[in-house]
């Protein structure tokens, strides 16, 4: 038995889309999903309290910076992530594979993992699949995903196929070293670019290796929308359908209804996070700039649809004098908000998906946010 299996509960007659149910050793996940992004083990100015009341149930944090700091082996004598944190919900962890590839001429890839300096003080790494199953299984997740290689948009696709090639031969290596198959659950990646037919070899080579889970990795990386939902389409159609589907990397409220519609269970991003700390709020009617000097003496909340209690308590005007003023709780807030703003937009789904009815949402929703 795995650790993480999958439920599907039905698909909605109007649009395809999938309703799920993830059971984890620490808890059952509604499905489809957004999950925060907490990094280095912490979602970013909230804390597991705040995170629950606003309806999070699982988080993501970050391979790649836990092992630089403050170490795995250090989080495992806590007793693990969950202990370390205090979040007793799910986690997934990443793999670090991005976050080192992003190092750019930091890095030297090879057969046998990547060489990299450290980001922070310089000093000479090296992970290989068996490095990033070994740390992930002293963080304890819930989630581990397999060490891959993310291929840069555009890309040349002699590298692009032998990039995948490589992925595949190090998923085969992390299952290798996967031990504690009873407590945590490995998902493989599929990678290819934006090449259909790579798409497919990889969905194809990557499902070939019996997992608990699959990610479509690669996608939002510079592309097109257009691009990044056909190939997201056609890769979709070859993962299993009893297992879940995981987006990497996707947070716009466009990106998460389009996803969905396309079969997808499981999304993250720092993107509700980060425009939250450069004054920007996602609302009903769109994005708000708070910081913006329309705002100054506007005394209504961020969002009168929201429930959160940034929208319950406090103004524009009051958080736009915070952002300006560099006051943490303006961040705070702005936090707060954007997340259980997608947070809703995901419990929404799940409700027009029972219903049947998730076209006609996506149709109302992008007709306020997007006002077309």
């Amino acid at each position: 038995m795995y650790a993480v299996r999958y439920e599907l509960i039905k698909e909605c007659k109007q649009s395809g889309a999938r309703l799920g149910r993830l059971h984890t050793p620490h808890g059952i996940i509604e499905t489809p999903i957004f999950m925060p992004v907490g990094t280095q083990a912490t979602v970013k100015s909230m804390t597991p309290e705040e995170l629950k009341e606003i309806g999070s149930q699982i988080i993501l944090s970050n391979t790649y910076h836990l092992y630089m700091r403050p170490g795995h082996e250090l989080i495992k004598k806590a007793g693990g992530l969950h202990e370390f944190m205090q979040w007793d919900k799910p986690i997934l962890t990443d793999s670090g594979g991005f976050q080192v590839f992003s190092l750019g001429p930091l890095r030297k890839i090879t057969e046998e993992g990547v060489e990299f300096r450290s980001h922070l003080d310089g000093s000479r790494h090296t992970i290989t699949p068996e490095k990033a199953v070994e740390i992930q299984t002293a963080l304890g997740s819930d989630i581990m995903m397999a060490f891959d290689e993310c291929a840069p948009y555009p890309a040349d696709r002699d590298y692009v196929k032998k990039s995948l090639e490589r992925t595949t031969r190090w998923l085969q290596r992390c299952k290798d070293a996967h031990k504690n198959t009873e407590n945590q659950a490995l998902f493989g990646i599929v990678q290819g670019g934006m090449y259909k037919d790579l798409r497919e070899q990889s969905a194809r080579e990557i499902t070939a290796i019996d997992l608990p889970g699959y990610a479509i990795g690669g996608l939002s990386v510079g592309e097109p929308k257009d691009i990044m939902y056909d190939i997201l389409g056609h890769t979709v159609q070859f993962l299993p359908e009893d297992k879940p589907r995981y987006l990497m990397g996707v947070g716009s409220p466009d990106d998460l209804l389009e996803g969905v519609i396309r079969g997808v269970d499981m999304f993250d991003c720092v993107l509700p996070t980060r425009i939250a700390r450069n004054g920007t709020a996602m609302t009903s009617q769109g994005k708000v700039v708070v910081r913006n000097a329309t705002y100054a003496e506007d005394f209504s909340p961020l969002d009168p649809e929201c429930d959160c209690y940034t929208c319950r308590n406090y103004t524009k005007a009051y958080i736009r004098h915070l952002i300006k003023a560099n006051e943490i709780l303006g961040a705070r807030l702005l936090t707060i908000h954007n997340l259980r703003f997608l947070l809703k937009l995901m419990e929404n789904v799940r409700i027009a998906i029972h219903e049947d009815r998730l076209l006609d949402f996506k149709e109302e929703f992008f007709k306020k946010y997007y006002k077309k």
